[in-house]
């Protein structure tokens, strides 16, 4: 059987920092299961992108041509979830809620989910409320479900703020079931702590 594929949709200036540590904590094996997921990257078409640090990265699909089948849809925040191309991202955020799959938003993508009316009955967070109030303007009502807190898991929707990529993808393989929970809180713990902190707990 074929992993289970997780879409990290990435648009032109995407928040690289936001991505490469969740993505390879999901490419790697947990142990003594093997690799369970194959991490894929979608953007609106399959054209070269450039983050904002400067990677080039050539996406492995377009919305075109994206496979029916997936685990998780994970939307990457960038500069470009404002723009009015963005609206096409969600023909396949409407599909990953119909399939009730995993779906993340952070930094600016939760912007973009406010925008399209997703977070007016769930618990959730983002980069800043008044920000996200005047860009959603009167497609958001649930600022009473706003959360001062840097990741907001409810059910199967994940989001965060920018700068919390690590509790993001914590909450991300949590809802995923990526690893046993022992395993998952050992790289949460590493890389928020330091190797030397985190190391002082196991001794």
């Amino acid at each position: 059987m074929s992993n289970k594929k997780v879409l990290f949709v990435l648009l032109d200036e995407y928040a690289d920092w936001e991505a490469a540590s969740l993505a390879a904590a999901l490419n790697e094996e947990p142990e003594g299961q093997g690799q369970q997921f194959d991490v894929k990257t979608v953007s609106l078409t399959k054209d070269p992108i450039k983050s904002i640090g400067g990677f080039t990265v050539l996406p492995d699909y377009g919305l075109d041509d994206v496979p029916e089948e997936f685990a998780g849809l994970i939307l990457i925040g960038g500069n470009s979830w404002r723009k009015e191309e963005s609206k096409q991202v969600m023909e396949l955020v409407d599909k990953a809620l119909e399939k009730q799959v995993v779906l993340g938003a952070i930094c600016d993508a939760t912007v973009f989910l406010g925008i399209n009316g997703l977070l007016n009955n769930i618990p959730h967070t983002s980069n800043y409320l008044e920000d996200l109030k005047q860009t959603a303007s009167g497609s958001y009502s649930n600022e009473a479900g706003y959360l001062q807190q840097q990741a907001v898991r409810s059910g199967n929707i994940i989001t965060a703020n920018g700068s919390a990529f690590l509790e993001f993808g914590k909450r991300v393989l949590e809802a995923l079931n990526a690893a046993p929970q022992e395993e998952i809180d050992e790289w949460y713990g590493f890389f928020k702590k330091g190797h030397h902190e985190y190391m002082k707990t196991k001794q």
